[in-house]
C-alpha cells in the first residue's frame, strides 16, 4: 500500500537547498513542505565511478535528512559530471571551472544523477538517470565569456545547462532535466510509485 492510501500523505521533504531544484519540481506541481539542507562530504572515494558516486551522495543525503525529519518523505538526489571514468568537480573557482570547460570542449560526457526517496518505514527507493551530452569545439573566447558571467559557480562539471552553456550542446541523449539537476521523470514515478502523486 502506498503512503498516500487511505491516510493523509505525509509531508515532502527536498533533501536540497538548490533553487534549481525546487524550480524543476514546481514545473510539475510539486512544491515540497519543507527544505533540509544537508552538509555531507562529497569528495570521492578512491577508485569511485560519476555513477557510483552520483548514487552514494544522494543516497547520504537522504539518510541526513531523514534523520532530521523521520515523519516525511524525504527526497535526495546529487548530479555528478563525468568524462569516461574521471569525475568532473562542482566548480568552486575559475580556474576549475576553466579546466571543465577546457575537457568537455568538444567531446561527449555524462551527467548522473541519483535520486533517492526515504519513507518514514524505512525503506529508501532509488533511480539513477544517466544522459549524454556533447559540448562543441569551444574557443577561448567562448570560454573567457562564460567564465566573466558566473554561472559556472558551484555547478558540477564547470557549467549550467539552462543558461549560456545550452549553446555549447551539439547532442543531447536522455533528460534534459537531469542535465539541470532532476531527473523529473525518473522523480514523479518515485513519488506515484508510493502513492504520494496521483497515477
Amino acid at each position: 500500500m502506498g503512503v498516500g492510501c487511505g491516510r493523509e500523505r505525509p509531508p515532502l521533504v527536498l533533501a536540497s537547498a538548490s533553487p534549481r531544484r525546487r524550480a524543476l519540481l514546481a514545473r510539475i506541481g510539486i512544491i515540497p513542505d519543507r527544505i533540509v539542507a544537508t552538509a555531507i562530504d562529497e569528495t570521492p572515494r578512491k577508485g569511485e565511478l560519476p555513477r557510483q558516486l552520483a548514487a552514494r551522495l544522494a543516497a547520504a543525503k537522504a539518510e541526513a535528512a531523514a534523520a532530521l525529519a523521520p515523519e516525511a518523505l524525504v527526497l535526495a538526489a546529487d548530479t555528478v559530471v563525468g568524462v569516461g571514468r574521471r569525475i568532473l568537480p562542482k566548480a568552486e573557482t575559475e580556474q576549475e571551472a576553466r579546466a571543465c570547460l577546457e575537457r568537455l570542449s568538444g567531446r561527449r560526457h555524462h551527467v548522473f544523477t541519483g535520486v533517492v526517496l526515504a519513507l518514514p518505514d524505512g525503506r529508501r527507493l532509488r533511480r539513477l538517470a544517466d544522459s549524454t551530452v556533447l559540448f562543441q569545439r569551444l574557443t577561448e573566447a567562448q570560454i573567457a565569456d562564460y567564465l566573466a558571467h558566473g554561472e559556472w559557480q558551484g555547478k558540477a562539471g564547470g557549467y549550467a545547462i539552462q543558461g549560456r552553456a545550452e549553446a555549447f550542446v551539439r547532442f543531447l541523449s536522455g533528460s534534459y532535466s537531469n542535465v539541470v539537476g532532476l531527473p523529473l521523470y525518473e522523480t514523479a514515478q518515485l513519488l506515484r510509485g508510493v502513492g504520494w502523486l496521483r497515477p
